[in-house]
């Protein structure tokens, strides 16, 4: 495949590979924001109220096997299968969490899922690394943000309308049937096209991490904090919040071989890449699934209307992504940083004082845009940092440790604040606490944002 500067992700020999992967974050994009829409209805319905952060942190917390098992299979072998059995996870967890009758068998679904979703999300980021160029590489992300366009204008009025006139079992069996139609199309156009890395030498290859089944065994035991500490919420304070400090200190043992060396210290570089993104998107998911939650349940939202917190923030990621793409390089990493987070605690700012004060609802639609610029802005950028850190031999290994991050921070964090939501509830609501957490963690994270470097010259 040429490599030259003229050449573009639309180019005859990449057209289909382009295509494949945009039809696959299309269908996650629609997944992602139907269930944030419709958790609160399937909760009540499900009388699983003190489960409502579980079935978020569970899906993220198995999406860290799934993604060390990729990365490693994807090293050796390529993407092409990886990705094909993440798919295959994905349609099956969807089906299960659409037709559960009861809480427990809907967060089964929703762990199944997250082993198929964290497996997909490196397979693609692999994909990017064997099949573009680097000077490609922040035009295919920026891509993959516009895919979540479409699904951020119908997406949660869609989902919040399917669970107000239908029932919210089929934003789960929709998405199931359409993944399975999808499945069909990405694998006829990837046949055919080598995703074989540069030959390495195996010691190149097993230099990137522990050997795989130390990392298995190291990613059950973090997947299986995160889920502690969300059960913990189930509990009573005095036993709750012991068993999440502990299974705290459990995930950060366990996660430090599965990062790049000096990532909890915040080592500039990769490290820092890394950890920001794990920080960054824990605040913001822990705030975004209690957005609808907030408008419906204080405000009397209906589902459909309370999605339109989550549209207004997909747009503005996807614009935030393109600006990325476009200005990136010219902004410079640790710019996009501070102007990402600032814009991210604004926006929680915002929210807080709704939640607070029990007024003004639509300032949260309005706010929420803002987060979800300021994510934009970063998420792809991080991203492209990664690759530019990486070399064929660690590709997999530094695709994982990033995804990894991303949704153990995520899973933690939603687990802590649906914690403090059930049981330190400040100023009446439980709301206030999440908003406090997450504003908190949104400070943490301008830490590694300023030692983000801009990648190898």
């Amino acid at each position: 495949m040429s490599t030259t500067a003229s050449a573009t992700i639309w180019d005859r020999t990449r057209l289909g590979i382009t295509i494949g992967s945009v039809v696959l974050i299309f269908l996650a994009a629609t997944e992602a924001l139907a269930v944030t829409t419709v958790m609160p209805v399937v909760s009540a319905d499900l009388d699983g109220q003190a489960l409502f952060a579980v079935a978020f942190s569970g899906t993220l917390a198995t999406g860290v096997i799934g993604m060390v098992a990729a990365g490693a299979w994807s090293d050796r072998a390529g993407p092409r299968a990886p990705l094909y059995a993440a798919v295959g996870l994905f349609i099956v967890g969807l089906i299960v969490a659409g037709a559960a009758g009861d809480m427990l068998t809907f967060i089964v679904g929703r762990l199944i899922q997250g082993l198929g979703a964290g497996a997909q999300t490196v397979a693609l980021y692999v994909l990017v690394a064997r099949v573009y160029p680097p000077h490609l590489h922040g035009r295919i992300f920026a891509a993959y943000a516009a895919a979540w366009v479409v699904p951020s204008m119908i997406g949660p009025f869609l989902a919040g309308a399917v669970a107000e006139f239908l029932h919210w079992r089929w934003a789960f069996l929709g998405v199931a049937v359409l993944t399975a139609l999808a499945f069909v199309l990405v694998a006829l156009r990837l046949r055919g096209v080598s995703l074989s890395a540069p030959d390495i030498a195996e010691p190149a290859q097993q230099a990137t991490g522990p050997r795989i089944g130390r990392r298995m065994l190291l990613a059950v035991a973090v997947a299986t904090g995160a889920v502690t500490i969300g059960f913990a919420a189930e509990a009573t304070p005095s036993v709750g919040w012991p068993l999440a400090l502990g299974a705290l200190v459990v995930i950060g043992f366990a996660i430090v071989p599965l990062l790049p060396a000096g990532t909890l210290r915040a080592r500039p570089g990769l490290p820092s890449v890394v950890l920001m993104r794990g920080v960054a998107a824990g605040a913001f998911f822990a705030a975004e699934v209690y957005v609808p939650k907030l408008l419906i349940e204080d405000f009397d939202f209906s589902p459909t209307f309370a999605g339109l917190a989550l549209t207004m923030a997909a747009l503005a990621w996807s614009s935030g992504s393109a600006v990325q793409g476009r200005y990136g390089d010219r902004m410079g990493s640790r710019r996009i940083a501070v102007i990402a987070v600032t814009m991210i605690v604004a926006a929680v700012l915002g929210v807080l004082l709704v939640a607070s004060t029990t007024s003004m609802p639509w300032l949260v639609v309005i706010a929420w845009g803002f987060a979800g610029g300021g994510m934009g802005l970063l998420y792809p950028r991080l991203t492209v940092l990664t690759l530019a850190y990486s070399t064929p031999a660690n590709e997999g290994f530094n695709s994982s440790a990033l995804s990894i991050s991303d949704s153990t921070g995520s899973a933690v964090a939603i687990a802590v604040a649906g914690l403090g939501f059930v049981t330190l509830p400040l100023a009446g609501s439980g709301f206030v606490t999440v908003y406090i957490i997450t504003g908190a963690l949104l400070v943490l994270a301008l830490l590694p944002g300023l030692r983000l470097g801009d990648g190898p010259r």
